[in-house]
């Protein structure tokens, strides 16, 4: 019997569920596909959890190139910048990655087996570039605390304890920077996403989340949140819910928008990757 088409509505928009996405070749399969970023190219950079650590797509569904990182231990989140840079967590390795688009590396933060309480990096869970070149990074597991980095990979700050007050964490698993300039953290097991300023200031929190696992920052503004519900919420620049649906896996680990409103999803449980696309 063939499948019949699938859609979900986000606000004022429809979207047809394409899932799986992507051309995988025939000796790799889904396992470990952990998160998905789009790069300034627009092509799709997916992280697994096994090598090559990163599978790069284009918006086709064509498989286009391959990453082999065997350093990194186990690769959490993939952020892509307007630079062209691309961070990847490596948080069993207790470091961040930093790539150019093409798949060099060109720095590493933090050092691998060396785990430090309080201190950067404890099992660390997302790191984002903002538009000045600083970087941040939600750290994560062992930690619970926000630190930030100056462009050239100077420590500047660290803020956060463990709790459920304003700038306490469990498990502040993603980290985003949203039109803005503010950051949005992922505070999973309080079930909320922390709204600070660069400087670590407290501006507010969003509730009504399960585990909220991704946040991704829409052009308008807004952002989106995926969590263990399963489902993606689609929230204004000033944290009015304005719409939800369900993304089809057990947990929607890693969300990502691209410029033609096309959003990626990578899921966990089972492992799959899909493709949002916007009809109305």
């Amino acid at each position: 019997m063939a499948m019949r088409d699938q859609f979900v509505g986000l606000g004022e928009r429809r979207y047809k569920v394409e899932r799986p996405w992507g051309n995988l070749p025939a000796q790799l399969s889904y396992d470990g596909i952990t998160d998905v970023a789009v790069m300034s190219s627009g092509r799709v950079a997916v992280l697994l959890r096994n090598d090559p650590a990163v599978l790069v797509f284009d918006p086709d569904g064509s498989l286009v190139d391959q990453w082999s990182v065997p350093d990194i231990v186990a690769g959490h989140y993939i952020r892509a910048s307007a630079t062209g840079r691309v961070y990847i967590t490596d948080f069993d390795g207790h470091r961040i990655f930093v790539f150019s688009n093409d798949g060099r590396c060109e720095r590493v933060l933090g050092a691998r087996d060396e785990p430090r309480f309080g201190e950067p990096f404890n099992p660390p869970a997302d790191a984002v570039e903002a538009p000045d070149g600083e970087i941040y990074v939600a750290d994560g597991y062992g930690n619970s605390c926000i630190h930030r980095f100056s462009a050239d990979g100077r420590l500047l700050a660290t803020w956060g304890k463990p709790g459920a007050g304003p700038l306490e964490f469990s498990t502040p698993h993603a980290i985003a920077i949203d039109r803005a300039g503010r950051l949005l953290v992922g505070d999973r097991e309080n079930n909320r996403v922390q709204i600070l300023d660069r400087d670590g200031k407290w501006l507010g929190q969003i509730g009504g989340l399960y585990k909220p696992m991704a946040v991704e920052p829409t052009p308008e503004g807004g952002f989106l949140v995926t969590d263990h519900t399963p489902r993606l919420s689609l929230y204004s620049a000033e944290g009015e819910l304005i719409g939800r649906c369900r993304t089809f896996g057990t947990v929607g680990h890693g969300c990502a928008l691209a410029s033609d409103g096309c959003i990626y999803i990578a899921e966990m449980g089972p492992a799959m990757l899909t493709r949002l696309s916007p009809v109305s």
